[in-house]
């Protein structure tokens, strides 16, 4: 009987689960574990490991005696040791495409709230102000332009969603084809461009060594002091402290942030000082679908390794090679 285990528990409910780790004669374990240590006593001997936000190291992988895979409840992996992985033959799967539309819609719902001010005059409403806006004036949507760091899945499904606002859309992506941009109505431009000629910046891209910082202080200071930023991604493609500057020194106009380069923020986060940023707490991927996409989607790359096939998504495709290897040793 091959062993399953989940790593640290977050969610109501695992019958999702348990009842994909079953059907291929597995058993299923759950625990909230919280250090290096919890993981290796718990994963030590497990065929397969489910994990959320737990740090899988290079220690940790090192330590495991018969794995085959890991999968994460989620698309980015920055929290696993992929190289390690792949290194051991172990297979690195994540579940993508599972709140696509959810994400979006709250990178729009950010950037609505920054826009129209939203948030900050529930507040002043709430403290008994009524100035109609003029202390914050608010400037039309209609023709302003958008800029998307990254238009994979959920850049275009932005774009798709805002057709209506009469936008002019400009995107920065490496990996984007000018067949693809042309097929969205987006025009493609570097980094640089983007950001000096957008009024509204929302970033979707993964978090690499490559993109991390990518919104820093160089950065931030090419953009408009008008500009807004929204982040739905990862708080790490955003230098916290650069941006805390720039928001209140009027470098910027506002923020959406859903994500956060520690999450839990600490009790003194800076951005909390402010009144031109509104968070959340990287709930963009968030539904009752989505989430029960999510759980068996994870479940089901698991299943799919331990009964001798691929996942649907594989964030290390390389450890073919590896694993190949080792059967002919």
């Amino acid at each position: 009987m091959c062993q399953v285990v989940i790593t640290d528990a977050g969610y109501a409910s695992y019958n999702l689960e348990k009842g994909v780790v079953e059907s291929i004669g597995g058993a299923l374990e759950i625990r909230q574990c919280v250090t290096e240590d919890d993981v290796i006593a718990l994963a030590k001997g497990a065929d397969g490991i489910i994990v959320r936000l737990q740090p899988i190291t290079s220690r940790v992988i090192d330590a495991l005696e018969r794995c085959r895979v890991i999968a994460r409840y989620g698309t980015g992996v920055d929290n696993v040791d992929v190289a390690a992985a792949t290194a051991r033959g172990i297979v690195v799967a994540n579940v993508v495409n599972f709140g696509v539309h959810e994400v979006a819609e709250h990178a729009i719902a950010l950037l609505f709230s920054c826009i129209r001010k939203t948030v900050s005059h529930d507040k002043r409403i709430r403290a008994g102000e009524w100035d109609i806006a003029q202390r914050d004036p608010i400037a039309r949507i209609q023709g302003k332009t958008l800029g998307l760091v990254g238009i994979g899945a959920i850049g275009r499904q932005v774009v798709s969603k805002l057709r209506g606002f009469e936008l002019r859309v400009v995107a920065y992506d490496p990996y984007a084809t000018p067949e693809a941009a042309r097929e969205l109505g987006v025009e493609l431009a570097d980094l640089d461009t983007l950001l000096s000629r957008s009024d509204y910046v929302t970033v979707h891209a993964p978090l690499t060594p490559e993109t991390r910082h990518i919104i820093g202080r160089e950065t931030l200071a090419k953009m408009k002091p008008s500009a807004i930023l929204v982040n739905t991604s990862r708080g790490g493609l955003v230098d916290t402290e650069a941006l805390y500057e720039a928001l209140k020194n009027g470098k910027i106009n506002s923020a959406g942030l859903d994500v956060h380069e520690t999450e839990p923020p600490p009790a003194h986060y800076p951005v909390y000082e402010l009144d031109n940023v509104v968070v959340s707490d990287h709930a963009a991927w968030y539904s009752e679908e989505s989430i029960r996409t999510l759980q068996r989607s994870a479940a089901v790359a698991v299943a799919a390794v331990l009964s001798g096939g691929w996942p649907v998504s594989v964030v290390n495709p390389e450890v073919r090679e590896v694993i190949s290897g080792s059967a002919r040793r």
